[in-house]
């Protein structure tokens, strides 16, 4: 059997056995897709991330990432986590990371990094707040609608994002009999129905909570994705031509969580930008 060596570390955080975990494998040539999707799993954490020489020797690194069941296009802790270990192998504080969605480049600074989303805020279908509610355990009147409908938005992943109040959000809890039930009722969005609630906490700060638990994550501690799609729906809902936002996330699972969200409106649209720290937490080696 070979072995091929791992790191795990905790994103988004300046704190161990915060934020939201990650592991590395840091050479996974020799690795088939059957055996990245298990290794997955065994690690049984939201995401997973795969190094692979670049395709193109501009950048720095080819990145496969993984949750519980499926492989991802993009994800931001997983981006965010991957270019600080590489920066941490000698690889430099401007990283170039090859995904399926497109080309993530990570910024090292302050223990951790920055990545700009790979694609411009595209925004989809409105859902239901009845279907919405549903699926977090609320009532459609925790369902804030002064800004905007539940809708689905990418900036590079899909997720659903709603604005709830801010009890609500401490209620929230998902109803899995609802979500596989939405999966039914949406097939568009399948295992891949992820639920990103937010409420708003004072001035340009925010908390928000996700739910995916059709692709085995019940509840993310810290989503850099999902906020930085949630920066750029924000910005688009403004007349600002940029905008900054802390969000706190995954208090709520004894694991708290602080990312710094941006958005900007260039000339293809609405891009974003999520950071925060990282710290090393194991090291070792898987033998397949």
């Amino acid at each position: 059997m070979a072995s091929y060596p791992f790191v795990t570390l905790d994103v988004f955080t300046d704190t161990r056995f915060g934020g939201n975990p990650l592991a590395v494998f840091t050479d996974a040539r020799g690795l088939s897709d059957a055996d990245m999707q298990a290794l997955a799993a065994e690690m049984n954490l939201s995401e997973t991330t795969f190094v692979l020489p670049p395709q193109d020797a501009a950048n720095t690194a080819r990145v496969r990432i993984f949750n519980r069941t499926a492989e991802m296009p993009f994800a931001g802790h997983p981006s965010v986590g991957t270019g600080w270990v590489l920066s941490q192998m000698g690889k430099g504080d401007h990283l170039r990371l090859e995904v399926p969605a497109g080309i993530v480049e990570v910024n090292i600074e302050d223990g951790g990094g920055v990545i700009a989303a790979p694609l411009p805020l595209a925004l989809g279908v409105e859902l239901s707040v009845e279907r919405i509610a549903a699926c977090a355990g609320l009532a459609p009147a925790d369902i804030v609608l002064t800004a905007h409908r539940p809708i689905e938005a990418t900036v590079g992943v899909t997720f659903v994002i709603a604005e709830v109040t801010a009890d609500a959000l401490t209620r929230a809890a998902p109803d899995l009999s609802a979500f596989r039930q939405a999966a039914l009722d949406l097939p568009e969005f399948g295992d891949r129905l992820s639920l990103h609630l937010y409420a708003h906490d004072g001035a340009g700060r925010l908390r928000a909570r996700m739910f995916a638990p059709n692709s085995g994550t019940v509840e993310d501690p810290a989503t850099g994705s999902a906020n930085a799609t949630l920066a750029a729906l924000l910005l688009s809902l403004s007349d600002a031509d940029h905008g900054a936002w802390d969000i706190i996330q995954g208090v709520e699972m004894g694991r708290p969580s602080r990312l710094r969200a941006g958005a900007r409106r260039t000339a293809d649209g609405v891009r974003a930008t999520i950071g925060g720290g990282c710290v090393p937490v194991l090291r070792g080696e898987a033998s397949v």
